[in-house]
This record gives structure tokens, C-alpha cells and sequence, in this order.
């Protein structure tokens, strides 16, 4: 049977409005990225700068400052695409996402610390204007400390944004570049660990080749940003390595930010005790060698129950036998005793009925006297 013409028609529309679909997903996930080339339609592009506009060499903005300072700098923004777009360029705060990485906010959401220190010839830390295609702009701001700013690392992140409307979705290209002011006063860079906790992982039945997985938080407790070098490692009876230890990095934690970690310690065998350990080794991840800062080391550790179940029950198996073995004996030798006790009662009595009767000297048998 062939369908009808308006079956076909509404057939096609529905093919259209999912092929309309499929190009808004595939412009959400695939579009072009931050760091788009001269061939996108869409480029964004901003780096810092010197007073002429030239690049000085620096990937982030990083400030040594006291409370009530003003700092004067530059930031670049380009064009580097192929139509006239938009820049909504703006100061914001950064943070530490989920997964501990550094992040700085949406573009429609306000700052409340350094973000807000910035200032663009406007009197606002946010301007917005165009630019043809290879066209740039300088933008002079100024970093405001608050004469209240609390010493430490404070964190933030100047921003380029071409937000693009479309039928489906807007999309928000950004481009992002990190700010940092550390305030003068008592620095206190130190992180914590805690919340360790572990599990030993493996086959019941072998007991040499299991892992140890740890479960453990690192927060930074202190009021100067830091990364870390982390070991880690399993010990067991009188501190015997229980396997080789192993090593990791964390990336930096702002002042007041956690992260969640599991680290694996493969090739560990039950030993019954475990003793899993951290150490951290935080340092200033900085390309400024003026932030570098010495940070004491901390570390770690808990017990872990592993049973070795084989080894358990061979043990089991043998103890079993060895007190059988010696209930065993114990009988035999108390039936040997009762034996030896019981023959020498038979021979006592044998003995006595086999001895003569002895009749006393001067006595005068009268039998068979008339």
C-alpha cells in the first residue's frame, strides 16, 4: 500500500526536525573550542600584555600586594576569526570544581572577592565591545586591594566571551586567563588529610596478590594556593614494606577548596595487619619564583584488617591436627598407665596364691591319733 501524501509530508518534517537537531547537539559538543585558529568563523583570543600591547612573556597575572595597594596592568583581546563578533570581557573569582580543578564562575554569575577588585576604564569589571576580524584590543584595568583584604592567595581569572544565540542553544565560547594576588600579612600554607579510610581488594582464595585501595580527602587549610607531591604505601608487622610504594601528583587547591582522592596499591598480600599511609609534599605551583614559599609535609595513616583466609584455615587445619595428635597421646599413655597399673594388681595376686602356708615350731598334729 503506498502512503498517502500527507503521511510523506509529515514524514519529512519529522526528518527535518531531527536533523535540525542532530546539527544544534553536534554544534554544542563539537563546536569550536576556546583556543580557535585564524580558519574558525568564531575566534577569541587574549593573552597579558605590556603598556604597548606587546606579550611580556606571562600565561597568567600574578601580584605580590598589601592591603589598600593599586596595581595597574594590560590585557590583549583579538580576533583572530573571520567575521566581526562581540567581546564581553569581565573579572571573576575562581574555585576548585568537583574534581579539584581550578575553575572560575559563569559569565552571567557576579564575584565576590577579587573579581570584584577589578576595574576597566568604565568603572566596571566587566566592558563589552567588537572587533572586525584581526582587529585587537588593549584594555588597562586596575586591581583594587580592600585596605580589609585578608592576607594569603586570593584567586580569580580574567575572561573573553562571544556568546553566539541560536535557534536550540546559545553557546558561550570563552577564554579564560588566571588572576592571582597574594596579600601581605601571616602565611599559613599548609593542607590536611582526612577521611582515610581503605579496603583490601583480591581473591579470597590467593592471598599474595591483592590491592589496597585508600580513600582519603586533601584540603587546604591554609591561605596560600598549593599543589602537591603525593606517596603512598602499605606497611604491615613492625613496619615492613607490604608492597613498593608508589607516587602521584595533585593539582593546586585554592585556600579553603578539597578534593576527593583513591589511590591503588596493587601487589599486597593479606597479612592480616596493614598499616596504609599518605604523605603529601605541597609546594607553590607558581612560574614566579618570588611565590615560592617552604610548606612542611604531612602524612597519614590507618589500619586495615586483611584476612588471609587460606592461610587461615591451613592454620586452622594444622592446629586442629596438632591437638589431636597430642589429645591422642595423652589417651594413650592414660590407657598404658591403667594397663601397667592393672598388670601389676594381676601379678600381686598371682604371687600371693602360689606362696606356702607356714606352720609355727613345737605345734603337735593330732590327726589320726587313737
Amino acid at each position: 500500500m503506498t502512503p498517502s501524501p500527507e503521511i510523506l509530508r509529515a514524514h519529512r518534517a519529522v526528518m527535518v526536525a531531527v536533523a535540525a537537531l542532530l546539527v544544534a547537539v553536534f554544534t554544542v559538543t563539537f563546536g569550536p573550542s576556546p583556543s580557535a585558529s585564524a580558519e574558525d568563523t568564531i575566534g577569541i583570543a587574549a593573552r597579558p600584555a605590556s603598556a604597548d600591547g606587546a606579550d611580556d612573556g606571562r600565561t597568567r597575572f600574578s601580584y605580590q600586594t598589601t592591603a589598600g595597594q593599586t596595581i595597574n596592568d594590560y590585557y590583549l583581546v583579538a580576533n583572530p576569526g573571520s567575521v566581526t563578533q562581540k567581546y564581553t570581557v569581565f573579572a571573576t573569582d575562581a574555585f576548585n570544581n568537583n574534581a579539584g580543578e581550578f575553575a572560575l564562575l559563569d559569565t552571567a554569575e557576579q564575584p565576590v572577592t577579587i573579581g570584584q577588585w577589578v576595574r576597566f576604564d568604565n568603572g566596571a569589571n566587566r566592558v563589552e565591545f567588537a572587533l572586525a576580524p584581526g582587529e585587537s584590543r588593549l584594555l588597562p584595568f586596575t586591581l583594587e586591594i580592600p585596605a580589609n583584604a585578608t592576607p594569603g592567595d586570593h584567586a580569580g581569572g580574567l575572561v573573553a566571551s562571544v556568546v553566539t544565540p541560536g535557534d536550540e542553544v546559545t553557546l558561550d565560547r570563552r577564554v579564560g586567563t588566571r588572576l592571582y594576588a597574594r596579600v601581605a600579612g601571616q602565611l599559613q600554607p599548609q593542607l590536611s588529610i582526612s577521611a582515610l579510610d581503605a579496603e583490601y581488594l583480591g581473591d579470597w582464595w590467593n592471598p599474595f596478590t591483592g590491592t589496597v585501595r585508600m580513600y582519603y580527602t586533601v584540603r587546604n587549610v591554609g591561605n596560600v594556593a598549593l599543589a602537591t607531591n603525593t606517596s603512598f604505601g602499605v606497611d604491615t608487622w613492625f613496619a615492613i614494606p607490604a608492597a613498593s610504594p608508589s607516587g602521584d601528583g595533585l593539582p593546586e587547591l585554592l585556600p579553603g577548596a578539597a578534593r576527593n582522592v583513591s589511590a591503588d596499591v596493587p601487589g599486597v598480600a593479606a597479612w592480616l595487619y596493614l598499616a596504609p599511609w599518605v604523605e603529601l609534599k605541597p609546594f607553590v605551583d607558581s612560574p614566579d619564583p618570588a611565590n615560592a614559599l617552604p610548606v612542611d609535609p604531612t602524612s597519614r595513616s590507618t589500619i586495615l584488617i586483611a584476612m588471609p583466609w587460606p592461610l587461615l584455615i591451613l592454620a586452622a587445619l594444622i592446629a586442629g591436627g596438632v591437638l589431636l595428635a597430642g589429645w591422642r597421646r595423652r589417651r594413650e599413655a592414660q590407657r598404658a598407665e591403667e594397663w601397667e597399673r592393672f598388670t601389676a594388681r594381676e601379678a600381686e595376686l598371682r604371687a600371693a596364691e602360689r606362696t606356702p602356708v607356714d606352720v609355727p615350731s613345737g605345734s603337735t598334729d593330732h590327726r589320726g591319733s587313737a
